[in-house]
């Protein structure tokens, strides 16, 4: 017996597999292996073994639904515009990009053979040959052209405007040959370029409304604020994918609800659920979680331009009032990784291992209130659910403040209109950052001094200048130190306290295979739809 399978072979393997491709029962195989000579205890671990490939082997067919947190009648399938996370699923979905960042946070080549630079501010990029988007028109450099140039037209409304900004030049050398010419040198223009916005769409584009891309999905139905419906790409140029059939997606705005329609079989996928939810699916029988820490944090804003937070000893102490080791294991049920009160996560190349989080101390907070002369005085902090985990969060640092008699007074306010009222203008809030890729563009639009989400009105002439230095540094050796102290900078100076990292939850059916942590967020960067299946 032991002589029988150590001499299995892979052709053996590949006998089994087929067996249960054909639905043979788990008796029936070790049956059939019995009889080859196989011993009971050997024919178990060959089927394990069969069963783990099958499992990682994709599989073509059927039909997908997911459901994400949030829509309006405004989701578009306008890359430039898209805004919620239900638009750049489907933005993924229909486009492609130049390039697409992996699970380790570096730049693959998609549309783009290469994207290459000697001076980090001349670029030229390759296009791949054979191309076609989805009305049969091929792809050529006059649509990269086209859709880079559109983020400068402050007609379109780009949301990324600011970053689309130190695009200056633009040149089709050729039909698969495009020169983009920077203001200023940026090493990380490969990577920019995999942002969910900078999708590639056909040359003269103006109606949105059908999804014209080069894409896994064809868009059959595009409800704005109901649902969206896609069907394979027959054409599509990755020959080997899409694996599914058709790809629906809607939204869910309750956590619960969306939980529910997963365990009741509705949908296949329940997009970023909270720690409460998660909770119920991992009690449940075919189920389960996907589960990465990218970058998307929760963190509490206190403007340095406002009362209380233009004294900085008020800052300091709320920075020691913050049990970080308390939030991540109440606030995010164990679900995220300790903060250090800036936005490069540690998840990314560039974050700052050597700065440590400031300890929970409210011996210190309490020194510094009372320095500031706040100490008994009731301030308000706002709080909402639009902000994750933020209720809970500004439940703990409340209880930890009352203790040493200071009053805080967390304000709770509706998700609805949080983001227009209340974020960038209170005083004292929560805000919710996305994954973004590289430091320069967190900076860029968090910390600058003219950035358009300055959560804090931090502003620093040192900071600033780094910054610009970096970016056009491509020696990585020399970004890292400078970046390092940028990040220094933040914590100690910023009015923004990132007590944690929160990991991206989404819940899944068993049957869902091939879902894999990405640094642009969870549901795999919102791409999932292109690389899933679904087990047999």
């Amino acid at each position: 017996m032991t002589d029988k399978i150590n001499n299995w072979t892979s052709a053996d393997d590949a006998m089994v597999e087929n067996a249960i491709r054909r639905g043979a029962t788990r008796r029936e195989l070790l049956q059939m292996m019995l009889a080859s000579g196989v011993a009971l205890s050997a024919g178990g671990l060959v089927l394990g073994r069969a069963e783990r490939a099958l499992a990682a082997t994709p599989v073509s067919g059927g039909a997908f639904k997911a459901a994400g947190w949030s829509s309006s009648t405004a989701d578009t399938l306008d890359p430039a515009k898209a805004s919620l996370s239900t638009d750049y699923v489907r933005c993924c979905s229909t486009y492609n990009r130049l390039t697409f960042l992996d699970k380790s946070g570096s730049p693959q080549m998609e549309l783009a053979e290469s994207v290459e630079s000697k001076d980090a501010k001349v670029w030229t990029i390759k296009l791949r040959k054979g191309v076609t988007f989805h009305n049969g028109k091929e792809l050529t450099a006059d649509d990269v052209v086209f859709s880079l140039k559109r983020h400068l037209d402050p007609a379109v409304g780009s949301k990324v405007a600011k970053i689309a900004a130190q695009m200056t030049g633009f040149k089709a050398i050729d039909k698969t040959t495009v020169e983009v010419t920077l203001a200023d040198p940026n090493a990380d223009l490969p990577t920019i370029l995999a942002l969910h916005h900078f999708m590639i769409v056909a040359d003269g584009t103006t109606d949105f409304s059908k999804g014209n891309g080069t894409g896994a999905f064809v868009m059959e139905t595009f409800e704005p604020g109901v649902r969206s419906i896609g069907l394979k790409n027959k054409n599509y140029w990755k020959s080997d994918k899409p694996y599914l059939d058709s790809f629906e997606f809607f939204a869910i705005s309750d956590d619960n609800a969306r939980v529910n329609a997963l365990i009741s079989g509705d949908i296949n996928l329940a997009a970023s659920v909270n720690p409460r939810a998660a909770k119920l699916v991992e009690s449940q029988s075919g189920f389960g979680l996907s589960k990465s820490t990218s970058g998307n944090y929760t963190n509490l804003n206190i403007r340095l331009d406002m009362e209380p937070g233009a004294k900085k000893d008020f800052v300091t102490g709320m920075k020691y009032l913050v049990n970080r080791e308390q939030i991540v294991k109440s606030a995010l049920r164990g679900l995220g990784e300790i903060g250090n009160d800036q936005p490069v996560s540690p998840a990314n190349f560039y974050h700052n291992n050597d700065l440590k989080a400031k300890a929970f101390d409210p011996e210190k907070a309490k020194f510094h209130f009372d320095k500031a002369g706040l100490l008994g005085q009731s301030i308000p902090v706002i709080a909402s659910d639009a902000a994750t985990s933020s209720i809970d969060m500004a439940m703990i640092i409340q209880a930890a403040g009352e203790a040493i008699g200071m009053k805080l007074d967390v304000q709770r306010v509706p998700s609805d209109g949080y983001w227009d009222n209340y974020w960038l203008k209170a005083p004292i809030h929560f805000g919710n950052i996305n994954p973004r890729p590289t430091p320069d563009i967190l900076f860029s639009l968090l910390y600058a001094s003219n950035a358009p989400w300055n959560e804090s009105q931090y502003k620093s002439e040192k900071f600033d200048k780094m910054m610009i230095e970096a970016r056009g540094l491509l020696d990585q050796g020399k970004r890292r130190q400078i970046y390092n102290e940028m990040q220094t900078m933040i914590s100690e100076e910023a009015g923004t306290i990132i007590p944690a990292y929160l990991s991206d939850v989404d819940a899944i059916s068993s049957k869902v295979k091939g879902l894999e942590a990405n640094p642009l967020g969870g549901m795999m960067g919102y791409a999932f739809a292109e690389y899933v299946w679904l087990e047999a």
